[in-house]
């Protein structure tokens, strides 16, 4: 599926359910907590369905990255691999590649492979050779970063959007309390609180969605920027030290 149409039809489905939540908590008792974030108005339900949004994205990109990180420990692959490619045992090399199936697997084999197809040219010019595994090395990470950084956009998105409606819920409920306030005589005490309890409870879950936001966002972010210093590193190192080296045959 593309990820337009992801996007729109994740944003139907939490508005429909948070308008579900939304209308229900109206029907609970006056007394309880749904009750009282019903009064919060209509925006209520808007700020419902960009966290339900933030909860979907955040689970979609912990099953992702987890699947970019392969099978086993990266830490005991990439030793595993420095020593294979040190006893020059490059097929051995690709196949645990293969088997390990994480982003950092997929750049590596794509240098390794470039370098076996280097030896099958017969290219012995050291700076040639070096100068196409860095080429493989970027062409891989080309398409295996998309992957990892997907949707993170659309988290900061989200957090920032939450806080302005959060924001536009808070002016909402402010006006409609100035306007109690406003009328001739005694205050509007029933629409004096309404006011003030939709700008709190819009305040609220705005911050909510916000934070959710920003500590997802700055955890897929930091994993994404692992990813790419181990693979940066991993790479660096099996260039250099094939840089003069020839594959098992």
């Amino acid at each position: 599926m593309k990820q337009g149409y992801f996007t729109g039809l994740l944003l139907l489905v939490t508005y429909a359910v948070s308008l579900g939540f939304y209308m229900w908590m109206g029907t609970t008792p006056p007394a309880s907590m749904f009750h009282a974030a019903w009064k919060g108005g209509p925006i209520v339900s808007v700020l419902l369905a960009l966290i339900l949004m933030l909860i979907a994205y955040t689970v979609e990109r912990l099953i992702a990255l987890n699947k970019a990180a392969g099978k086993g420990n990266i830490p005991e692959f990439v030793r595993s691999l420095k020593l294979d490619i040190d006893n020059g045992a490059i097929d051995k090399a690709i196949a645990q590649c293969d088997d390990h199936q994480s982003s950092l697997a997929a750049v590596l084999r794509a240098v390794l492979d470039r370098y076996k197809k280097l030896y099958e040219y017969n290219v012995t010019d050291r700076e040639k050779k070096v100068s196409e595994m860095e080429k493989a090395v970027e062409e891989a990470t080309v398409m295996e970063m998309p992957l990892l950084e997907n949707n993170l956009t659309a988290i900061s998105t989200i957090a920032s959007i939450s806080t302005m409606v959060g924001l536009l819920g808070t002016t909402i409920g402010m006006i409609r309390a100035f306007t109690a306030m406003a009328t001739s005589g005694a205050p509007d005490a029933v629409q004096l609180s309404q006011g003030i309890s939709e700008a709190l409870f819009n305040t609220a879950l705005g911050i909510f969605g916000g934070i959710m936001g920003i500590i997802a966002y700055n955890v897929f972010t930091s994993r994404v920027d692992r990813f790419t210093y181990m693979i940066d590193e991993a790479a660096f190192y099996i260039i250099q030290t094939l840089g003069t080296g020839k594959p098992d045959r």
